[in-house]
């Protein structure tokens, strides 16, 4: 139970009920598409829970969100990896092209999930080991701000010894005070603006160009740490400000105090049962009948993406990584195709299928208040760093969705980032005049609103370049 208690400890358990409430935090409406992962988050947790023997029989229950652009699929799934500071990347599906074209190998996403995870875990193990590493970096910046004192004396023992020198260990009775006076010094930051000289490694390669379509990431994978071992480590001088050798001596004591053999282990391992990889774009890689043309290689990247998905085993810089029970969030808005359209075995591996609803009006009016990262609250702290009180009156706050529904109809629909580009066309001039204005305190009222959005939306060519 070793394995499954490290799994625990770095992964937040909650109950689907606390995942949903999470999420209401931040995401409007899709109560669908959150007790979906929801359910798929804790089915997690449970599996770990059985016992051994059946474990490795329980395969992820891989989701398919569908659904049009701007809606809330991608900041589900990335709230989702917060939540459980699982590691998380978002994947363009279409950036993939089968093997034999040029362009983007499968496999590397399970290497940048695995790169992200032993980064995660780094930084955490560097965090517990913080204060230890700033106690050793400030006993070497003192050692540098005052070199400890050595008395040669000559010694003269008749036997060819001549001009010997002895370095006397025993140090001048005020050295320790002015160490302290030193470090009193420093700790209040009166040293802060002298420079310091450090010896730093210096991190530069040979650069070398590789022409190959196939197995380019592949061959870049060891690059660096076959020139490490071969070439000579380096270290270049550098004078930094007291404050800067402080944060290079910290990191470089707190690399020292961690396990990097153990820190790789926990990232894969990590990686294996707690991943989380977000396949966007999903319905561009859905080919037609065509067997020629551009339809073969997107059929052709849903074959490479088979096996990833059903489990297998990818080669990393950091060792073989298990992709058997990584989570898989793919995601599309099927326009012009429908899941069923996918290879029946890729289909077979997404068994959770959910349709994300279309943003109404009054959702754009929950979505610019009520959650914790609210467009509304955004221009708010971004003006008040400039001293100005920005308040927005409910009328307003109406006729900023109103607009921003109605140029969805109109033209394009791309869901929530309406509101983003409508935002900027109406503060436009406070943001660009907000250093100078000697007006403080601004109010947005719905005729203010009118004003600087109905121009736009009644051009309908202008608008599709502005908004």
């Amino acid at each position: 139970m070793e394995k499954n208690d490290t799994i625990e400890k770095n992964m937040k358990v909650l109950t689907p009920k606390e995942i949903v409430s999470e999420l209401d935090k931040y995401i409007v409406g899709q109560d669908k598409a959150k007790r979906s992962v929801a359910i798929a988050l804790r089915n997690r947790w449970r599996r770990q829970q059985v016992p051994p023997e059946l474990r490795d029989e329980i395969a992820p229950k891989n989701i398919i969100m569908i659904g049009p652009t701007g809606v809330g699929k991608t900041e589900i799934a990335r709230r989702l990896a917060r939540l459980t500071n699982s590691p998380f990347i978002k994947i363009e599906a279409s950036k993939f092209t089968e093997v034999g074209y040029v362009g983007r190998d499968v496999e590397s996403m399970i290497r940048d999930l695995t790169e992200l995870a032993v980064n995660m875990v780094k930084q955490d193990e560097q965090e517990k080991v913080e204060t230890k590493a700033k106690q050793l970096a400030e006993e070497k910046l003192l050692d540098i701000l005052l070199p400890k004192p050595k008395r040669e004396i000559e010694k003269d023992t008749g036997e060819k010894r001549e001009g010997m020198l002895e370095v006397v260990k025993n140090e001048p009775p005020d050295f320790d005070s002015t160490r302290e006076k030193l470090r009193r010094l420093l700790r209040k930051g009166k040293l802060d603006e002298r420079y310091v000289e450090l010896e730093i490694n210096d991190k530069t390669f040979p650069f070398i160009e590789i022409f190959s379509g196939v197995g380019l990431e592949e061959v870049d994978m060891n690059v660096k740490e076959i020139f490490g071992q071969i070439l000579p480590s380096k270290t270049k001088k550098r004078k930094v400000k007291v404050t800067e050798a402080v944060e290079i001596l910290t990191q470089q004591e707190s690399q020292k105090l961690i396990d990097l053999d153990k820190v790789v282990e926990k990232a894969i391992l990590g990686t294996e049962q707690n991943g989380i990889i977000f396949l966007d774009e999903l319905d561009k890689i859905v080919g037609s009948e065509s067997t020629s043309g551009p339809d073969v290689s997107r059929e052709g990247v849903q074959r490479d993406l088979l096996p990833i998905v059903e489990g297998s085993t990818v080669l990393t810089k950091y060792g073989m990584v298990k992709t058997d029970h990584i989570l898989f969030i793919a995601s599309g808005a099927f326009h012009g195709s429908k899941p069923s359209d996918l290879l029946p075995e890729l289909q077979g591996r997404f068994p959770i299928r959910v349709e994300l609803d279309p943003l109404t009006q009054d959702d754009f009016i929950r979505i610019l208040i009520e959650p914790q990262n609210a467009l509304i609250i955004q221009y708010k702290a971004l003006l008040s760093t400039e001293g100005i009180t920005l308040e927005f009156t409910e009328p307003s706050i109406a006729e900023i969705a109103k607009m921003a529904f109605e140029a969805n109809e109109t033209m394009e629909n791309i869901g929530a980032r309406r509101l983003h580009t409508v935002m900027e066309a109406l503060l436009d001039n406070i943001s660009f005049n907000a250093s100078d204005t000697e007006e403080k305190e601004i109010t947005i009222d719905k005729d203010y609103v009118r004003e600087k959005i109905s121009e736009i939306l009644e051009d309908i060519n202008l608008s599709r370049y502005i908004l």
